[in-house]
């Protein structure tokens, strides 16, 4: 955001720059009507002077009054009425200027038609300065939004992260934990397992994304560890399209739907599943494709999901609104599948 000191750096140089060009018109303007003197010269600089002045005491009235904080068919009547005392106390200056330099003649200068055209032509100047002021206000305004809506969104993003790692890490733990008096080897191995995971972890955990090859990575590692704890089983199978190095995901969300699907699914069937993780890539789109066993229940009258699944809906709508896709259904009897679509950017 533009700090405070910038803005009303670039106010005044449009401010005086804007008027000086005024004033420089009306002086070329006279130079090829042949009218152009030393007083003329004089009176153009003073009207210009004015007219930054009187803009200025305007822009006072409009911030004090804060009606740039209303709607605009809430000020065009204020908007009107300080426009127009704004024309006539600017055609009095006009005659006073042109009396002091001597230049006043009360012919033409009050005569009806040049007063009515004067006060109309300044009407006009005030209120395209005033379209310009609110125009730049709106825009700062809308901009500064944008930059606060980014900051919430990064914030909310920092915050779904930070509750994904531990909520990992405790059903890792649990896994390891089975293990320890039933087979000390094997849980030797999880423990490896599991702090390749961790490292990979708290270095993605800085980044809104991560590449595709360290997301299957982890996912690997995390798999290694589950078939630790169930043995036989557990059956995996992978099948990547080679073009999906090309893309990037967010931390930790293939390895939370397959979580998902080993806890929710396979875990749940004595005879355990199968878990497959494939990958396609088609219109600068990564699709991703998981498949485990069981049957997917929704729990509670009005459907809500479970940790997991909930993450990774806000994580993606966030990062991508709606260019990402995420679909979870039941393929058939005995197979569950998750969808998701991700684009090459956000």
């Amino acid at each position: 955001m533009i700090s405070k000191l910038s803005k009303t750096y670039i106010y005044w140089i449009l401010q005086i720059g804007g008027w000086l060009l005024f004033a420089f018109i009306n002086i070329l303007f006279a130079y090829f009507q042949e009218t152009l003197n030393l007083y003329y010269i004089i009176y153009a600089l003073l009207v210009a002077v004015w007219f930054i002045l009187s803009s200025h005491a305007f822009r006072y009235l409009i911030n004090k009054w804060e009606w740039v904080n209303l709607r605009i068919k809430d000020i065009l009547l204020k908007v009107f009425w300080c426009l127009l005392g704004l024309s006539i106390t600017n055609f009095v200056m006009h005659l006073f200027f042109l009396f002091a330099l001597g230049i006043f003649d009360i012919s033409y200068d009050l005569d009806l038609l040049n007063i009515w055209g004067t006060l109309l032509t300044t009407f006009f100047i005030y209120f395209v300065w005033t379209i310009f002021y609110f125009v730049f206000h709106y825009f700062e305004r809308y901009n500064a939004a944008l930059k606060y809506e980014a900051l919430k969104n990064e914030i909310e993003l920092n915050n779904l992260k930070s509750q994904l790692n531990p909520h990992f890490i405790f059903n890792a733990l649990n896994s390891i934990r089975a293990l320890v008096d039933e087979n000390p080897v094997k849980s030797k191995d999880a423990i490896t397992q599991l702090s390749s995971i961790l490292r990979s972890s708290l270095v993605i955990n800085r980044e809104k994304l991560t590449s595709f090859n360290d997301e299957i990575h982890t996912v690997r590692d995390y798999l290694d560890l589950e078939k630790i704890r169930f043995e036989e089983r557990l059956n995996v199978k992978f099948n990547i399209d080679p073009q999906s190095t090309k893309f990037a995901v967010p931390p930790l969300m293939i390895q939370t739907l397959v979580e998902n699907g080993i806890k929710h699914g396979i875990s749940k069937l004595q005879k355990g599943g199968n878990i497959s993780i494939e990958t396609t890539v088609n219109d600068s789109l990564l699709y991703i494709k998981i498949r485990n066993n069981g049957q997917l229940i929704k729990k509670g009258m009005n459907g809500s999901e479970g940790f997991g699944l909930a993450n990774t809906r806000q994580r993606l709508k966030l990062l991508y609104g709606n260019k990402a896709t995420f679909h979870i259904f039941n393929e058939d009897d005995n197979t569950v599948l998750t969808e998701v679509s991700l684009p090459q950017k956000i």
